[in-house]
């Protein structure tokens, strides 16, 4: 066929029940305004893609140079910081060790709120130097008196630790976050550690990580690696643990090692309470209020000090429906931060401008905006729409070369999944549609700029289920509401039209990624997500390799010319 898209090859000749003449005047229009509008528009788009496609190359290939100098060259920690372990002293007794509020937020969190509780109850600290505070805004009294004789049962074993509730969940987090720290009782608290519901200490967590804001004045900040529990529990919880592992693995490593700044995660560090108040306290004004309290301490001056080797068991989201809320949250957020943030950084006098210029470009822009945005666009959008326009050429080093180059960087963080990580570009593909919406409605500040839906944890319900599915036949349970999500089999749907067209009359032969990616569309769109890696995901008698496998021998027999039969 011929080059181009004319009317004809997208109109068929005629529709049941209607005239030629319609078919004829919708291809006429059609060629009226491609060579006009839509072939300059969509070169445009390309043009911008590529752009910032360069853009998201330079900062991961930086940050790939920095983490392997640092690897190699760097000091570890304990040497260019000043550290000694905090020991017991027969003169002044336990007043040598600095006295350490636990605070442990908690919305209705049946499933892990003894797991959490006791980890922070068992932290190998002085008894008369730790004050535990469990933070409870759940909604169900049920759940709420769970909590509570958890938290008795442990202050009857000597433990300092206090049950503590609000009268509205204003603020969420920060809100329970900010109350906590107004209570008699920690005024004399010098650092304040946070964990999540599902967060699980190690004993000897505040013996490791207290040394160095007690000795280096200039530290506010330091933040343990997260590692999980249920990171094998299904497909959905891999690629989950593939982009957090690349987050603390580079991101994190080279914050701290280069500018002493990077985001504070929310939980899993421990921070020094002036520099929180210096900092102006915790604000509800976004839903990542962990970085917002983040930046205005670095705007301080304050420094942040990662440690990789620091580690805190917790779980990731293994639904697809908590696990997007998630990701609304975690995008959004920064995006509405950055509107609200970004004069004030500019106008602040306290730190280099060098350092400004990260977190404005690096940290906010590349990482939080262009990240997102950059791999919907392209490559769910734009490169799909060239093979329908075909007079608009993407050149091969922005197509492939440099987005596999982006990839293998990528990889670094978890080697032992990389034989997942066509997988896992794959389904970064398809959450780049919610990114990038949730982006969007951050940087406009909308109506659900600031909703907060706390993520759904498990905890041994985990394996519970797992253990009872291995015991009985596994039963498809479909509910239409939970399972169906209708943008992304719109999408699948637009995919397998361009794919189908570039099979037939394309010359790039994208039509092997774009089936694929229709492939992991639908299964996003069907809720599959949730099978585990044995299995990968079953599509009637086929899986996900041997679907991989026929497509790359059919593009390859194409390509050399062959016949499929």
């Amino acid at each position: 066929m011929g080059d181009v898209v004319s009317g004809k090859n997208l109109i068929p000749d005629s529709f049941p029940g209607a005239s030629v003449d319609l078919a004829a005047q919708i291809g006429l229009l059609w060629d009226l305004i491609k060579a006009p509008l839509i072939v300059p528009l969509l070169r445009l788009a390309v043009y911008i893609c590529l752009a910032m496609t360069v853009m998201l190359f330079l900062e991961r290939l930086y940050m790939g140079i920095v983490i392997v100098l640092v690897k190699l060259f760097w000091k570890k920690p304990e040497k260019r910081y000043n550290w000694e372990p905090i020991r017991d002293d027969l003169e002044i007794g336990n007043s040598a060790f600095p006295l350490v509020l636990i605070q442990i937020p908690m919305f209705n969190e049946k499933e892990v709120y003894k797991i959490s509780i006791g980890a922070a109850c068992n932290l190998s600290w002085p008894s008369d130097r730790l004050v535990i505070q469990v933070l409870d805004d759940s909604t169900d009294f049920v759940i709420k008196d769970m909590i509570e004789k958890e938290c008795q049962r442990w202050a009857s074993k000597g433990v300092n630790i206090r049950y503590q509730i609000r009268e509205s969940r204003g603020g969420y987090k920060a809100g329970a976050l900010k109350e906590g720290l107004k209570h008699d009782y920690v005024k004399d608290c010098e650092y304040v550690t946070i964990f999540d519901a599902d967060f699980r200490p190690e004993p000897d967590f505040l013996r490791r990580a207290i040394p160095f804001l007690e000795f280096n004045p200039q530290i506010a900040l330091v933040q343990a690696r997260w590692r999980f529990v249920n990171s094998d529990e299904c497909l959905l919880t891999r690629m989950q643990e593939m982009s957090l592992d690349y987050h603390f693995t580079v991101e994190q490593e080279v914050g701290s090692a280069t500018h002493a700044f990077f985001g504070f995660n929310g939980t899993g560090g421990v921070w020094r309470i002036a520099a929180i108040n210096e900092a102006g306290g915790w604000k509800d004004r976004t839903t990542v209020e962990d970085m917002d309290l983040a930046v205005r301490a670095g705007l301080k001056g304050w420094k942040f000090l990662y440690l990789g080797d620091l580690q805190v068991k917790s779980e990731l989201p293994s639904t697809f429906k908590a696990f997007r809320y998630q990701q609304h949250r975690w995008s959004c957020g920064p995006a509405n931060l950055f509107r609200k943030m970004v004069m004030e950084i500019v106008k602040n006098k306290k730190v280099t401008l060098w350092k400004k210029l990260y977190v404005i470009y690096s940290f906010f822009f590349v990482r939080k905006i262009i990240a997102h945005m950059v791999t919907f666009f392209f490559f769910c959008v734009v490169l799909p729409l060239t093979i329908l326009v075909p007079e608009v050429d993407v050149p091969i080093w922005g197509a492939i070369y440099i987005p596999c180059v982006i990839t293998t960087l990528n990889s670094v963080g978890t080697p032992r999944s990389i034989h997942l990580l066509f997988y896992w570009i794959l389904f970064e593909n398809v959450m780049s549609l919610h990114r990038t919406k949730a982006t969007f409605i951050g940087l406009l500040d909308a109506k659900r700029s600031n909703e907060w839906v706390v993520t759904e944890k498990l905890g041994d319900a985990v394996k519970n289920n797992k253990a009872n599915a291995k015991a009985k036949k596994f039963k498809f349970n479909f509910n239409f509401g939970d399972r169906i999500h209708l943008t992304e089999l719109g999408f699948a749907a637009f995919l397998f039209f361009t794919g189908c067209y570039d099979f037939m009359y394309g010359k790039h032969n994208y039509f092997i990624y774009i089936f694929l990616q229709t492939i992991t569309f639908l299964i996003v769109g069907f809720d599959l997500c949730f099978v585990d890696e044995n299995n990968m995901v079953a599509i009637g008698t086929c899986n996900v390799p041997s679907i991989i496998f026929y497509l790359f021998c059919l593009g390859t027999h194409k390509y050399m010319g062959g016949d499929m039969g």
